[in-house]
């Protein structure tokens, strides 16, 4: 077993903009993991006393009651789809990325004609729930329809990239490079450059985008908090962990409580061994949202502080909160597994089948690292080459890579991907007879 080698977050790190459509004049929508541009602010907006995500549940309920009395609408109901999707992303609820595909759906019913609002918030909601096909289908139709607007094009872009389509996802990225500013486009060329290994020029990128969401004025603070996330996330990747912990904190003093920064401090503490601060970031950020990445952290923090029913208790948490969730089958939730062997035949048979359509780096990391758990490590080789082929500087890759090489006898291989490892996390340690 491993200790404190990061996971990486799902790769839906872009912002899934959504500009202004005939019918819904300044609405933005955002996937999970990005940011919208602009939050549609209704009845609540003038009530200062209030937080926004207060105002957010008062939105909400504004738009359901219009678009209850008027449920042959389309405006009503593209709105509070959009909003759905953006308290979805604030609280980790699925339950709401399912309501918001649904009222968009029922919006794009009601009217298909000039309703592109409806149709970006469907296929935000259908990438939330890891949906990739038939998000894409809805981005390329959305793209096609409005050729004149980079931010559509860099949303069928993200999709490309969560599939394993490079080779479309670098012509649509390299059409982009003359908006790398725009705040609904550079945090996917950021994506792109980390996984083509240009770690340096995805900083700048998210480093601008920073600067340019500090200046923006009435963004909300959940979004500028977003962005110090990501700044945070490549700088912890990058094994650069006090000005990793600096962007965190920052985050979290724009945005207090919440669970996306708590839950990468839990795993900024992880990643040093720092398990008791692991722990209490982490048992904070789960009192928000039941992260199966941040129940690994805290089961694997408690063994190794020695109490085994704690983390037992943990990573069952882990098992109910993955089997709740809608979807495909949870990558963090497969990684534990196959970590702590369990599961192994299942989680390989569902690899195969996720390898079907979303052929990218971690597919294959995932199917490399559970045919090593199967000891078949010739065939764990040829994936894990399929995971390295873009050059992806990922702390995770090389130490997978460097086990399997060690399993076959290739240490010299080994030594040099245990030590490309270390170069980005450098406090990470192994065990037994993965040590160095």
């Amino acid at each position: 077993m491993r200790a404190g080698v990061l996971r990486p977050t799902a790769a839906r790190v872009a912002l899934f903009a959504a500009l202004a459509t005939a019918g819904a004049a300044g609405m933005a929508v955002a996937c999970s993991s990005g940011p919208s541009a602009v939050r549609t602010r209704a009845g609540a907006a003038a009530t200062p006393t209030l937080t926004e995500n207060q105002i957010l549940d008062l939105d909400i309920e504004f738009y359901k009651q219009r678009a209850d009395r008027d449920p042959t609408g389309a405006t009503d109901l593209a709105r509070l789809a959009g909003l759905y999707l953006q308290r979805s992303r604030e609280t980790g609820d699925p339950g709401d990325a399912i309501r918001a595909e649904s009222a968009a759906r029922q919006s794009f019913r009601n009217r298909e004609s000039r309703n592109d609002a409806a149709a970006q918030v469907l296929s935000a909601s259908l990438l939330a729930q890891h949906r990739f096909d038939e998000a894409l289908a809805i981005a390329r139709g959305l793209r096609d329809r409005n050729p004149e607007l980079p931010p559509l094009r860099a949303a069928v872009g993200e999709i490309q990239m969560e599939l394993g389509q490079y080779d479309s996802a670098r012509v649509t990225f390299d059409s982009l490079a003359g908006a790398n500013r725009d705040l609904s486009i550079a945090p996917r060329l950021a994506r792109w450059a980390e996984i083509e290994g240009r770690t340096g020029e995805a900083r700048w990128l998210m480093r601008s985008a920073l600067k340019t969401a500090l200046a923006t004025p009435h963004l909300p603070r959940e979004q500028v908090a977003w962005f110090w996330l990501r700044n945070g996330d490549l700088d912890l990747r990058s094994g650069k962990y006090a000005v990793a912990d600096s962007e965190y904190r920052a985050g979290l003093a724009v945005h207090p409580g919440d669970y996306r920064l708590l839950a990468a401090q839990a795993r900024l503490a992880a990643a040093q061994q720092k398990w008791r601060d692991a722990i209490a970031a982490g048992e904070e950020a789960i009192a928000t949202s039941l992260d199966p990445a941040t129940l690994g952290v805290l089961s694997d923090a408690y063994a190794a502080l020695g109490d085994s029913a704690k983390s037992i208790e943990f990573a069952h948490a882990l098992d109910v909160a993955v089997l709740k969730q809608p979807g495909a089958y949870h990558r963090a939730w497969s990684l534990f597994l196959l970590d702590h062997r369990r599961h192994v035949a299942t989680v390989y048979k569902k690899v195969l089948v996720e390898l079907r359509t979303r052929r990218d780096v971690y597919g294959f990391d995932l199917l490399a690292w559970a045919l090593h758990a199967h000891g078949r490590d010739v065939e764990a080789k040829r994936a894990m080459a399929r995971a390295l082929a873009q050059g992806t500087q990922d702390a995770q890759l090389f130490y997978h890579a460097a086990v399997i090489e060690r399993s076959l006898g290739n240490e010299s291989q080994a030594s040099q991907l245990f030590a490309r490892m270390r170069a980005l996390q450098p406090t990470v340690a192994v065990a037994g007879a993965e040590a160095q």
